[in-house]
């Protein structure tokens, strides 16, 4: 009986495993041929200092690594992608992504999908970006099995056919090298997309911390700065560098040289002492109003920690951060009222207090919390046209 019963088993078993096989030959021999579009080729978003940047997708100009004092860390955290996207439009049925990682690296605190893989949204009906998928950044094996840092995975693989508008947001916490293509069907049409989309003559610049470059997004397109510029639609330039948003003098000058911007975005509290806030703050500013007065300017007070509720000295802290952070600009603004505003850290935690992953860094939540919070400050400097370009 029990002989029996095995033997039928294993007949079921080598007949599922055979159905398999079979399925599996009927899928590759009716595959879609693929083609490889280098995104460089499509129209590349969120990106200053084109044509002076040592990679195609890191984020700052040459010049700056040569400013940068021995100990810090910046030159690294711009290698990071974050924030960038690529826009474009296709009639294919399939959508994939192909791209080599610059370290591979992994975080405990963030989801490998925000971290380094990337986002496909799609323009759906005449209003409103949606999500369709997010690879999940397995790297792939050479031929002798060892381990590689090449991402290639497929979005979606049934669409209509028709033709749709698009954006690929890449890695917020990796970097990407040269190569980043968009994998669509062989056969069909693929163009850079509508220009009017993400409007390129719109365009708002975000300097900060590990908060700004989008730690911990549970996927890169929920970073705040990819919200506001879907909703907004225009560019974002994201420049938050983790532990790195110290105002910087050299980066008042880089953030300086960006042309075409409609408002700079200045966020740098959670990486300075209370001294620095209230040292730095004030050259850094008038920087970068001296060099482009005809550019808004909004500061950006830091988040006041779900646990400085109940840290006494985090309590006292966080806020004397910010009290300086504002004499500064109180003072800024009694010199020259023009084109300089401040935001407090009022409401940009949400009601709950439940949009962080480890007390500082924030998930999903968090970020749609920040960018609600700053969308009303920054919709009237890129729609009404009226900044000075």
């Amino acid at each position: 009986m029990i002989l029996r019963n095995l033997t039928k088993y294993f007949f079921l078993a080598a007949s599922l495993f055979t159905v398999t096989l079979q399925a599996h030959s009927a899928d590759t021999e009716t595959a879609i041929p693929r083609k490889y579009v280098d995104a460089s080729n499509l129209r590349i978003i969120n990106k200053a200092f084109d044509g002076q940047t040592e990679r195609r997708y890191s984020r700052l100009p040459q010049w700056v690594k040569d400013s940068i004092p021995e100990g810090r860390d910046l030159w690294n955290r711009q290698e990071c992608s974050t924030g960038i996207g690529v826009r474009f439009a296709t009639d294919s049925r399939a959508i994939g992504v192909k791209y080599e990682l610059f370290w591979d690296t992994h975080m405990i605190h963030m989801a490998d999908t925000g971290l380094k893989g990337t986002d496909l949204y799609i323009f759906e009906g005449d209003s409103v970006w949606r999500h369709v998928n997010t690879n999940r950044p397995y790297v792939k094996k050479d031929s002798l099995g060892n381990k590689t840092k090449h991402v290639e995975s497929t979005y979606v693989e049934r669409l209509d056919g028709k033709m749709h508008e698009y954006i690929i947001y890449m890695p917020l916490y990796d970097g990407v090298l040269d190569d980043f293509y968009v994998v669509v069907d062989s056969g069909c049409t693929i163009t850079s997309g509508r220009p009017d989309l993400i409007d390129g003559s719109k365009r708002i610049v975000a300097y900060g911390t590990s908060i700004l470059q989008g730690g911990c997004a549970s996927r890169t397109g929920m970073a705040a700065t990819n919200i506001i510029g879907r909703e907004l639609n225009c560019e974002v330039v994201n420049l938050g560098f983790s532990g790195e948003g110290k105002m910087d003098s050299y980066m008042a000058r880089a953030l300086a040289q960006i042309p075409d911007v409609d408002v700079y975005l200045i966020d740098p509290v959670p990486n300075c002492t209370e001294m620095m806030c209230d040292t730095l703050t004030y050259g850094f500013i008038k920087t970068l109003r001296d060099s482009r007065p005809e550019v808004p300017v909004v500061m950006l007070e830091g988040p006041i920690y779900p646990y400085a509720r109940y840290d006494s000295m985090f309590h006292n802290y966080l806020p004397a951060k910010n009290a300086a952070f504002r004499r500064n600009y109180e003072k800024l603004k009694a010199e020259n009222p023009d084109n300089l505003y401040y935001v407090t850290s009022d409401g940009l935690d949400g009601v709950e207090d439940d949009g962080t992953v480890d007390g500082i860094h924030l998930t999903d939540l968090g970020f749609r919390h920040y960018a609600d919070r700053l969308l009303p400050e920054l919709r009237k400097f890129v729609t009404d046209n009226n900044s000075g370009k």
